[in-house]
């Protein structure tokens, strides 16, 4: 059977969100063994290669003048900063939790893109916006001990969801001129000098040593995670309707919770339950509000959204 153009789109944008939903979970199996800083760089190294493939295979073009600066904008927040900044967080704080203040991603990354954009986005778009940060951040400081009491971990997980939305509102723009996993693979194979450098910093410091369970969490990080999820993720946004697809990805963090469960045993608490529902139903909000004006997109990835890393 052949489904129509909008089923195939919702199909696999539901693909790509449940590739992401796994992310977390497995960079805190892999951290159990490995180093943050080797499970950071070195599946960006993994992806890179596989990018530089598909980009020859395909012979796309090279880009050209600030284009690549636009990739290093790219690059610094996707491949670069949520990788490592996640990797170093899990090492001491639950993926379930991980997971409610990464939910803030979708809604940060709609208000990167209305900055970079140059939007007039409503008011409503930054009360629901600015109430999902706060919900957020009360969160993390109570699991922290105390209201207004932030530790490093949380910092780290704030600071992955600002390079993530920095680097995916430009992803969307950019994608309009390369294509969407172009834009995603030239990101990786400009990093990828960087990260293999600190690839093998890591590697020095403490050569990798793991089971195969931590093996196998490592290679799907690299290979899914930063790699074949965007495929499907983007070209699900490209058949669209672009609306219905990108509002998926707010399943993520409720998949991200029900797999630190269920392959983790964390215990699902009550601040837990309560933190995400009020940062899920912010990001849903944030998100229609800021495509309800845009009915007919220039572009189906003009609204381009992260699911990752």
């Amino acid at each position: 059977m052949i489904l129509p153009p909008q089923a195939s789109g919702i199909w696999l944008g539901l693909a790509g969100v449940a590739a992401f939903s796994f992310t977390v979970p497995f960079t805190k199996v892999a951290v159990a063994s490995l180093s943050p800083l080797f499970i950071g760089s070195g599946r960006a190294v993994v992806a890179a290669i596989l990018a530089g493939l598909a980009l020859a295979l395909t012979r796309q073009r090279l880009p050209h003048g600030m284009q690549w600066a636009r990739l290093a904008v790219v690059a610094a927040g996707v491949v670069i900063g949520f990788p490592l900044l996640t990797s170093f967080a899990l090492t001491s704080t639950p993926a379930s939790h991980g997971a409610v203040v990464i939910a803030l991603l979708p809604a940060a990354t709609a208000t990167a893109a209305v900055i970079r954009g140059r939007e007039r986005a409503p008011r409503t778009f930054w009360l629901v916006t600015g109430l999902g940060a706060c919900a957020a951040i009360v969160f993390a400081s109570l699991s922290s001990g105390g209201f207004g009491q932030l530790n490093w971990t949380d910092l780290l997980l704030l600071g992955s969801v600002a390079a993530a939305a920095i680097g995916y509102a430009e992803g969307g723009m950019l994608a309009r001129e390369l294509g969407a996993w172009q834009t995603v693979s030239w990101a990786l194979v400009l990093a990828s000098p960087l990260m293999v450098l600190l690839t093998a910093v890591s590697i020095a410091q403490q050569p990798p040593s793991a089971g195969l369970v931590q093996w196998m969490a490592f290679a799907y990080l690299g290979v899914i995670s930063m790699f074949l999820g965007f495929f499907a993720w983007y070209r699900g946004l490209a058949i669209g309707p672009i609306a219905s697809v990108s509002q998926m990805q707010l399943i993520q963090p409720v998949l991200t919770i029900c797999w630190a469960g269920l392959l983790l045993g964390e215990s699902l608490t009550w601040p837990t339950v309560f933190g995400g529902v009020a940062v899920i139903f912010c990001a849903g909000a944030a998100v229609r509000v800021r495509l309800k004006p845009a009915a007919a997109p220039a572009h189906p990835l003009q609204t381009l959204q992260p699911a990752k890393d």
